[in-house]
């Protein structure tokens, strides 16, 4: 089974690509894992062809600290999770009450040391959010965890709490707000922080790779702007783009849609790259 795990994917600096979890029934029997390997490798066998994986799990239920040091201890060096937090908080009534389960929730995924990214709070849609309420959750995020930098990405779903206001409030404290590359929710692809976060969801089951090549390669311009830390206008903003202030680190991951096709996506995106 070995030589299953024997063309890692290209080391890209500051750039971090995959897909939302690890555990897709079909994902195996060829489509991504192939036959023979038993699911308690799939996590071993994906962070080998993916340079990131998005935790959703965290989402829906508590994980214990063994847990994330077991995903910590199965992945190679260089390998980032980013998390979605839990929607017992995210969807609390009111969200400046949740200091205790903040801190629950990052004291454990802290085991993930080196190999944690940035950690995903998203509101749903149909949540109305509160302007208040929100400026004292932010302050209830933790800047750090065991000594370690922690960042904060902020996914919105409610589109009339999406504006200038909001970018003020996630800027002063260096949170981004993702991509989400959607119809169906607020996308809008503002700068904050010196880090950025893209959920990609239009993925198509009629192409092997996900996305046609033209498409992966406008990809690749945008992510290498990112990574120099420029804006990319074409993308849909709020505000007007800002100019570039420094490299930014960039973290993609292919989410949702056809997502049987997610895996080919990250995987071709990371060739082309690496291709230069």
């Amino acid at each position: 089974m070995n030589d299953l795990f024997a063309s890692p994917p290209p080391a890209l600096d500051g750039i971090h690509v995959g897909v939302g979890g690890w555990v897709y029934a079909p994902w195996r029997g060829g489509m991504f894992y192939p036959d023979g390997l038993v699911q308690r490798r799939e996590l071993e066998y994906a962070s080998r062809h993916l340079t990131s994986i998005e935790i959703n799990g965290t989402y829906y239920g508590t994980q214990k600290p063994a847990t994330y040091a077991k995903w910590r201890d199965e992945t190679p060096d260089g390998f980032v999770f980013s998390a979605k937090a839990p929607k017992r908080i995210t969807q609390a009534r009111r969200l400046a009450g949740t200091g205790a389960q903040i801190e629950d929730f990052v004291g454990g995924i802290a085991e993930l040391e080196t190999k944690l990214g940035p950690l995903v709070w998203q509101f749903a849609h149909g949540r109305v959010l509160q302007r208040d309420d929100v400026e004292a959750f932010l302050e209830l995020l933790p800047a750090q965890a065991r000594g370690r930098r922690l960042r904060h990405v902020l996914e919105i779903r409610d589109p009339a709490f999406v504006d200038a206001a909001l970018l003020a409030q996630t800027r002063r404290r260096g949170i981004a707000t993702a991509f989400t590359d959607s119809d169906e929710y607020p996308s809008f692809a503002d700068l904050g922080g010196d880090f950025v976060y893209a959920r990609l969801m239009r993925s198509r089951s009629e192409h092997a790779t996900g996305y046609p090549a033209a498409a992966l390669q406008a990809w690749v311009r945008r992510i290498r702007a990112w990574r120099r830390g420029e804006d990319n206008p074409d993308l849909p903003h709020v505000a007007a783009p800002q100019p570039g202030d420094g490299p930014r680190e960039v973290f993609v991951y292919f989410i949702s849609a056809a997502k049987e096709r997610n895996p080919a996506a990250a995987m071709a995106l990371l060739q082309a790259l690496a291709a230069g």
